[in-house]
């Protein structure tokens, strides 16, 4: 397993970008799919984004699809979540996750981040 921890988040206007960073310890991160979910107050977590270890896939949900990117830079043994336009229904904790496949079902990922606040005033 790796050691997953994210940062980046913070408070911004609807309208403004952030962006995330997950930073994995271990020798291993480039053969780990890479995953964002998210959850806000009172609700279950939610799949955001995914991509394949070798940054050949990228998967979105639609709720964000075309303001989200995801990415990743092995070498640094970081993903990263890109979000511009965001919108106050965005507003959650952001987790990030490794596992051997990119996916959006979370019973794929073995390893959590401990999560970042992500607040959007409207």
């Amino acid at each position: 397993q790796v050691q997953l921890v994210e940062s980046g988040g913070g408070l911004v206007q609807a309208g403004g970008s952030l962006r995330l960073s997950c930073a994995a310890s271990g020798r291993t991160f480039s053969s780990y799919a890479m995953g964002w979910f998210r959850q806000a107050p009172g609700k279950e977590r939610q799949f955001v984004a995914t991509i394949s270890w070798n940054s050949f896939y990228t998967y979105y949900a639609d709720s964000v699809k075309g303001r989200f990117t995801i990415s990743r830079v092995n070498a640094r043994n970081t993903v990263y979540l890109q979000m511009n336009s965001l919108k106050f229904e965005d507003t959650a904790v952001y987790y990030c996750a490794a596992g051997p496949t990119a996916s959006a079902y979370s019973g794929s990922y073995s390893s959590w981040g401990q999560g970042t606040q992500v607040t959007v005033s409207s």
